[in-house]
């Protein structure tokens, strides 16, 4: 066992501070690193040193190995935590840290490498009797072999890249017809997005639901699930809202399911935090998809079901600890939601929007939690991922969470920039949403851009006509325009979304 004493977060924005945060709890001396674009960032001011280590492009900064070690030694550093995307799942950075005789928080390289490769992960679980969904076993370019796999399959069918996700180098096929087109696209797109176009397929679930779940090793062989989280509202194959526990699993299912995702970590001798992520069908079948070999952004639900600090046990495996608790020490407690607040115009097809924060307010109140890493009058970068900040509430029963989560989004004030809390207040009001009757086409099947600029909240209506009755009292009494003007923040769907 060895004991961190400094902690160099590879990372930025709201990751970056909720690492930190538990990492100064436990009396760990923490250390951010920059990109010219983040030099005022929260981050940054947060952290007890932090340096800068290039220009805004990523490729020049927060993907740079080489700057990210020579920080750590500068710094004295003992241990890096690589947060998520960047070099999270980079077995290359995983194993040039452990060389450099540093912690790496996370698994080991080799884990990384079998679960990265989407192939190599399914023949890895397989051997453990983990559900797979039918399609091929190895990676295929040859489009006239593929074609004749396609058909034995029957379509629709589902063309992915091989060695990465985020929907990029996926493609669904309907019929025989648009095959090679869509087969060319799905091999152009996986070289550019990860220099590899090897692809595989699979049969295409019409109705799935997106389940997944957390697992934690640690370094004695020991591994847990804590338990489940539904990320079936997506787009463009990226998650918008999760929830913990999923509102259709029953207790039976959850154990079976906890298994197999226990399983399947161990079919990669795998330690520390990861998630195994299933697809659900219509008939309560479920298929392994993929694992992250990482903390996921939708940690935090997880968090408020279990009681844990998920960073804090991450850490303290990285340590060497063994896991605290036992499968059966571990119980959900009540109800998580997160949304999460994007940069991006859900009217305009959730396209990001870039500007400046000119009310930036969150939410409070009990079971309210928000994870952020931006302030009033901070400028979004353009050359990193829209999210602003993550809205997580918890309550005893997914309904009280539901409307919880409804108030947090209406007490949630920007403007400035176009964001995704419109649509998350759309999905807490939905039949679909609150009944649990919903998919991963949720946004295809119930969602169109008009819903955000037409549909008025009662409430609303009423703030504008006491609005129009004070404008009008206040031009009789001849007051000044400024009394006037401070009242029209008070419309949260124009002003704060």
């Amino acid at each position: 066992m060895k004991k961190i004493d400094k902690l160099l977060i590879a990372n930025r924005g709201e990751i970056a501070l909720r690492i930190m945060r538990s990492a100064k709890e436990m009396g760990i001396k923490t250390v951010a690193v920059f990109s010219e674009a983040d030099r005022n960032a929260m981050h940054v001011r947060f952290a007890d040193e932090a340096y800068c280590i290039g220009p805004p492009p990523s490729s020049e900064s927060y993907l740079r190995k080489d700057k990210i070690i020579d920080v750590a030694k500068k710094s004295g550093a003992d241990a890096i935590h690589p947060g998520y995307g960047f070099l999270s799942e980079n077995e290359e950075f995983a194993d040039l840290v452990k060389k450099e005789g540093l912690i790496f928080i996370g698994p080991s390289a080799k884990s990384m490498e079998t679960m990265g490769d989407k192939l190599a992960a399914k023949e890895a679980v397989s051997k453990f009797n983990v559900p797979l969904v039918p399609g091929t076993k190895t990676a295929i370019t040859d489009i006239a072999e593929a074609k004749d796999i396609a058909k034995k399959i029957g379509y629709p069918i589902l063309i992915k890249a091989s060695a990465g996700g985020g929907g990029k180098g996926m493609r669904v096929v309907e019929n025989e017809a648009d095959f090679q087109n869509q087969m060319e696209r799905a091999i152009s797109e996986a070289t550019s997005a990860f220099g590899d176009g090897s692809v595989f397929i699979e049969k295409y679930i019409m109705k799935p639901r997106h389940i997944e779940f957390q697992i934690f090793g640690d370094q004695h062989g020991n591994v847990v699930h804590l338990f489940d989280r539904e990320c079936s509202i997506q787009r463009r194959h990226q998650k918008v809202v999760e929830e913990a526990p999923s509102s259709v699993l029953t207790p039976e299912l959850r154990k079976k399911m906890g298994e197999a995702a226990v399983n399947a970590a161990k079919a990669a001798n795998y330690y520390n935090a990861g998630t195994i992520e299933f697809i659900l069908d219509e008939d309560m079948s479920f298929y392994f998809l993929e694992m992250n070999t990482r903390l996921q952004v939708e940690h935090p639900v997880t968090e408020m079901i279990t009681g844990l600090d998920l960073v804090k046990l991450q850490i303290k495996i990285a340590e060497g600890e063994k896991l605290p608790f036992t499968q059966d020490d571990l119980a959900i407690h009540g109800h998580a939601i997160e949304v999460r607040v994007c940069a991006e115009d859900p009217t305009n097809n959730f396209l990001p929007d870039i500007g400046t924060l000119q009310t930036y307010r969150v939410p409070q109140g009990h079971g309210v939690r928000v994870d952020g890493g931006f302030e009033e009058g901070m400028t979004i970068p353009v050359q990193y991922d829209p999210l602003l900040a993550k809205l997580v509430v918890h309550a005893e029963t997914r309904e009280l969470a539901m409307d919880k989560m409804k108030r947090a989004i209406e007490d949630f004030e920007i403007s400035g920039v176009a964001t995704t809390l419109g649509f998350g207040h759309f999905v807490m009001g939905h039949e679909a949403f609150r009944s649990g009757n919903f998919n991963t086409r949720f946004i295809e099947n119930h969602f169109k851009p008009e819903y955000l600029n037409t549909k008025e909240d009662p409430v609303e209506e009423l703030l504008a006509a006491a609005f129009a009755v004070e404008v009008i009292n206040a031009s009789k009494a001849e007051v000044s325009t400024e009394a006037t003007q401070s009242t029209t923040t008070s419309k949260w769907r124009k002003n704060r979304l």
